[in-house]
């Protein structure tokens, strides 16, 4: 069983991006900018912004987190977008999900300028990916496909099972996999809360991806001997017997699957990392396309 570690292949991709950078800057021009906006406090989104900030440090990027407090308005938070698109100094817009619930994520994501969009959530982005032209894919999804090829795991001709179906993750994951591209190239069932038999697909499945949220959801019984096994999920659970008074839990029941599988990613420690590895690419792609 190989062990899917996203610290190596994180840092590998990281490498690559600092040597870019410092290119960049021994001919007099600025590093890649991204920008970051975090509405509240949730301590999830905290985690993961300041994580985002760190990375873009260690690369040379540079950063700009910009704070908005719970209640901020929608129409604000849209003028702080506006003003980031038009900022010819900054290559890259995130802002972090979810959001409260007085606004609308769909108006947010659509907001952003198609040419900044490093999260690859605008529907813009979403329409190139289905039909196979060059656009910003999901940080997630871009992780999970740069994961592959650092592990060198073949994929051709084989049967994925993507549990999930979200704009996020699942179905990027389900069109990246089935598409006629390096580590793609696999017939894709995509399944979902409403898939009857769930385990009798993902006992098809050579490449399973689980994306769905419920921790420890998939155990021994659903898995093909063998199989390539990718653990979307990042869940808090409660443990007041943990440091922090939680514990991080994936889709997967590691303990029980991992002897049975080729390869699997951990968690935390897998595709958590690689996501923030594609963001990080999205992001030099988004410079280059500016200043090219």
């Amino acid at each position: 069983m190989t062990l899917l570690d996203g610290k190596i292949a994180s840092q590998a991709i990281k490498e690559q991006l600092k040597t870019a950078t410092q290119a960049i800057i021994s001919n007099g021009k600025r590093p890649p900018h991204l920008a970051a906006i975090l509405v509240g406090n949730d301590g999830a989104s905290e985690t993961y912004v300041a994580s985002k900030v760190k990375n873009c440090e260690e690369t040379g990027f540079l950063s700009t987190l910009i704070r908005l407090p719970a209640d901020v308005t929608e129409s604000d938070l849209l003028e702080k977008i506006s003003h980031l698109n038009s900022d010819s100094g900054v290559d890259g817009i995130l802002v972090q999900l979810p959001l409260p619930r007085h606004i609308r994520e769909s108006v947010i994501i659509q907001a952003i300028n198609p040419d900044k969009d490093v999260d690859g959530f605008h529907p813009i982005s979403a329409g190139k990916l289905v039909q196979g032209l060059p656009t910003f894919i999901p940080a997630t999804p871009y992780g999970i496909l740069l994961m592959l090829e650092h592990f060198q795991l073949s994929t051709k001709g084989k049967h994925a099972v993507v549990i999930g179906r979200s704009n996020i993750v699942g179905r990027p994951m389900s069109i990246l996999l089935s598409s006629n591209i390096p580590f793609g190239n696999c017939t894709v069932t995509l399944c979902h809360s409403h898939t009857p038999d769930l385990a009798a697909i993902t006992r098809q499945a050579d490449i399973l991806v689980a994306a769905l949220g419920k921790p420890e959801f998939v155990t021994a019984d659903m898995i093909k001997p063998g199989a390539i096994v990718i653990d979307v999920g990042i869940t808090r659970v409660a443990d007041p017997s943990a440091k922090k008074g939680f514990r991080i839990k994936g889709d997967v029941a590691f303990q029980e699957v991992a002897p049975l599988c080729e390869a699997i990613t951990p968690v935390p420690g897998g595709v958590g990392l690689m996501t923030i590895a594609g963001l990080l690419k999205n992001t030099l792609q988004a410079y280059q396309n500016h200043t090219s």
